[in-house]
């Protein structure tokens, strides 16, 4: 049995090839019978197991096979499922046998996989996802064993390590900073202006925090709507923003305009319909989106992306001793799942000695009735059932020493002993 992780995340693909490799939830138990059905049919045998994870920034399969080629398998399937030409999709593909599909489930568990370092929402979309696997019967002794180690080793990881504590970029900082003017994020309105590489990245930070609503201002209707679609969220024009500018508790900027967008007379406006409730903004642009002057304000808490790299920069020592601890824990871990994996490599090989012992039992123990049936000494009975016990367990051994050779009876006979150590 093999296991096996393959898919693509936003690392290696953009979000239009992940949008068409993504499965909607109320499909996923289907899509894990037909995961499941696919390796069935290629190695005939109905143990084969299957999760599917699939979220905004990755889709992922998980699975665990008798077939020749797993991974190819698992990559075939994505493709087929999705009716994708899959020589477009490899090169996006990344496809982890045994000991990296392992690290991997644990590292994604743990966050360390995650736009957001540390973040805590994929935990809880791994647990959700695992639970549809299993009710649609997807999975077996293996992946079970496996997500359940990967949920005790991301709580190890938490609990470890400062992993999830520490600014790591500006996005993430942007939210740490919001958080230090509202105790909940959940309770606040975001307004994202912009909807480019950085807005795109700092939506995914306040996402994860569940905010009360989701807003994307953007010149270009068309790309503000498909991006507030990413988040549940909604598109607004920024011809909008005089009128609407007073809604958003929390304001993040960030556009390629030459001039100002939110000037001092438009903010002190939102303010005063605020009736002086604050207002945290950021603003990542260069030039600025946002006046100077509005960091006046007495209701306003204005960032700049200066501001900002200044809290990265006092997180970075802190972030990657936290992450190096966090990888020599998942490595431990890896390997003592690995270990229970060869352990249960070999039960097939103990009940096959089991059976073989017991028929050899059950055969001199038949010999030993006969022989008390026909009055034979008890004494004798019981010397001839323990040298034919002896004999019958000792022929197999015996012949293979006798035909080996070269290195092969240099093994046996290092091993056979060991073997056949008497108890003390």
């Amino acid at each position: 049995m093999q296991l096996l992780a393959v898919g693509l995340n936003h690392t290696t693909a953009p979000v239009s090839l992940r949008e068409q490799l993504a499965f909607a939830p109320e499909h996923l138990g289907q899509a894990v019978m037909a995961a499941r059905t696919w390796f069935q049919r290629i190695d005939l045998r109905d143990n084969d197991e299957a999760a599917i994870l699939s979220t905004c920034n990755r889709t992922e399969l998980y699975a665990a096979s008798h077939v020749p080629n797993p991974l190819d398998a698992g990559a075939h399937f994505l493709a087929d499922y999705h009716q994708l030409n899959y020589s477009e999709l490899r090169p996006h593909l990344y496809m982890l046998p045994q000991h990296d599909a392992v690290r991997h489930t644990f590292r994604v568990a743990s966050g360390l996989d995650s736009m957001v370092l540390g973040e805590t929402q994929i935990l809880g979309q791994i647990k959700d996802a695992i639970r549809t696997a299993d009710e649609a019967g997807g999975l077996g002794t293996y992946l079970h064993q496996l997500f359940q180690r990967s949920f005790s080793v991301a709580k190890e990881v938490r609990s470890s390590t400062e992993i999830g504590a520490h600014s790591v970029s500006m996005a993430a900082a942007a939210v740490r900073l919001s958080q230090r003017i509202f105790d909940k994020i959940a309770e606040q309105n975001v307004l994202f202006i912009g909807a480019g590489e950085m807005i795109e990245l700092c939506a995914t930070h306040f996402a994860a925090q569940n905010p009360k609503s989701i807003t994307i201002a953007n010149r270009t209707m068309e790309r503000g709507e498909e991006l507030a679609h990413r988040f549940n969220g909604t598109a607004i024009r920024l011809a909008d923003l005089p009128e609407k500018l007073h809604q958003f508790d929390i304001v993040i900027s960030c556009t390629a305009s030459s001039l100002p967008l939110l000037g001092l007379g438009l903010v002190e406006r939102a303010i005063k319909a605020r009736r002086h409730k604050p207002m945290f903004m950021v603003d990542l642009a260069v030039p600025r989106d946002i006046e100077a002057e509005v960091g006046r304000l007495n209701d306003v808490f204005l960032y700049t992306v200066d501001d900002l790299g200044k809290v990265v920069q006092t997180g970075l020592e802190s972030r990657q001793a936290a992450v190096a601890q966090a990888e020599a824990i998942i490595e431990t871990r890896v390997q003592s799942f690995m270990s229970w994996v060869d352990d249960r490599a070999m039960v097939p090989v103990i009940q096959h000695l089991h059976e073989n012992s017991e028929a050899l039992r059950l055969m001199e123990v038949e010999r030993a009735r006969k022989m008390l049936a026909k009055g034979a000494d008890i004494d004798a009975v019981l010397e001839a059932l323990s040298k034919g016990l002896t004999a019958k367990f000792l022929h197999g051994p015996q012949q293979a020493l006798h035909h080996a050779q070269g290195d092969e009876r240099k093994q046996l006979v290092t091993l056979l002993p060991k073997l056949f150590r008497p108890r003390r």
